[in-house]
């Protein structure tokens, strides 16, 4: 959607410069994966830092209150991603850099994390177990660092399409630290970006087909719309009702219901209030259509 709207808006950019930008955008939002997970890392190597100082200056620290002061610093969970050569390989081989640069960041989330009832809930506690190690990172994950303005505010000006990767990729984590365990191999937290090279191969053909026939797309709405003048369509449902009609027509194993749902979900995040209602109008229609025409091609499981 994104890549449509801006080779609409603008005059000189070409198909084949959306093409390469949808590709760097997806191979990016891997980049913000490993900069979010390499973030509990830095929390946790701050946060021993802090201990070793607080030790050579004799100065009474606040972990000094609770039963066990090391009890952040051994949780097995940071300890498996801190410790991860992979992880860390990763970063170096990407040239990832952010935090090292950017280390008044770590700083920020750290202090929050120290003053947020989850720690001193976690730092109180007698249980000693990699499951109830694992919850209290989750909890502070979900509580304190995904939903942390100014991390936000910071990935969204270092990368243009990260602001609509953060909530995608923040779930994914959370998904990803629910299924850790205390014997698992370095190679999980590294899981791959993409299931095959088909999704890619989805998201270059969606795109291409939906610019080329971009033509054909606009007569399909006009005949659904004869009482609305074209121009006063906003941009972004004509894009996604054109987007959802390609999807239709050109992608056999994607039932309609699917389609549909996907794409009114895309006008109600981005899109005006009564977006969705008239995409989802429109789109009904041409669906009772195209079935009746038999132009609704579907194969595969789901579809009924």
């Amino acid at each position: 959607m994104q890549c449509i709207y801006a080779l609409i808006q603008s005059k000189d950019d070409s198909l084949e410069k959306q093409q390469k930008f949808l590709k760097t955008s997806i191979e990016n939002m891997y980049n913000l994966y490993l900069l979010l997970l390499s973030l509990l890392a830095e929390i946790h190597e701050m946060a021993k830092n802090q201990a070793e100082l607080s030790n050579k200056k004799y100065l009474e620290n606040a972990s000094d209150n609770f039963p066990n002061k090391n009890k952040f610093l051994d949780n097995r969970l940071l300890l498996q991603i801190s410790r991860n050569k992979l992880l860390k390989a990763e970063l170096e081989n990407r040239k990832l850099k952010n935090w090292y640069l950017n280390e008044e960041y770590v700083k920020l989330i750290y202090k929050e994390i120290v003053q947020s009832d989850n720690y001193t809930s976690y730092m109180l506690s007698t249980k000693d177990s990699y499951d109830f190690d694992r919850e209290a990172v989750l909890d502070l994950y979900k509580n304190v660092i995904a939903p942390n303005e100014k991390i936000y505010d910071y990935f969204e000006d270092n990368k243009l399409t990260w602001a609509d990767d953060i909530p995608i990729v923040n779930t994914f984590i959370v998904k990803q630290l629910k299924k850790a365990r205390k014997e698992q191999p370095e190679s999980f937290f590294l899981p791959d970006l993409l299931k095959d090279a088909a999704d890619m191969d989805f998201a270059h053909e969606l795109l291409t087909k939906t610019l080329l026939n971009n033509a054909e797309w606009e007569k399909e709405i006009e005949g659904k719309t004869p009482n609305w003048d074209k121009d006063r369509i906003a941009d972004v449902d004509s894009i996604l009702l054109k987007m959802a009609i390609c999807e239709l027509l050109n992608f056999s194993s994607i039932p309609e219901k699917v389609t549909i749902n996907e794409f009114l979900e895309i006008a109600k995040e981005y899109s005006t209030p009564k977006s969705s209602i008239f995409i989802n109008g429109i789109l009904d229609k041409l669906v009772k259509e195209y079935r009746a025409e038999g132009k609704l091609k579907k194969v595969g499981r789901g579809l009924l």
